[in-house]
């Protein structure tokens, strides 16, 4: 069963990449395999692609997606 913040990016990354590219296909699989991790690491690569708000919703979505799972964000995460 999909959690809500997985739904919600899964929504978010298909209004936001139209076509079906392979990075989208990949993004899709990685929320389909509920990892976060996954999915952060590739977003990294079109984060100065963009705004702002955008930016600040998807840190949130994957916050919550994270705490959803009963772990930590990686923001929340202990440094080194």
């Amino acid at each position: 069963m999909a959690d809500p913040a997985r739904v919600s990016l899964l929504r978010w990354l298909r209004r936001q990449l139209r076509e079906p590219i392979a990075v989208r296909e990949r993004l899709e699989a990685a929320v389909e395999h509920d990892d976060p991790a996954e999915v952060r690491r590739l977003l990294a690569g079109w984060a100065a692609d963009f705004s702002e708000p955008q930016r600040r919703y998807v840190e949130e979505v994957l916050d919550a997606w994270e705490r959803e799972r009963g772990g930590l964000s990686s923001r929340d995460a202990p440094v080194d």
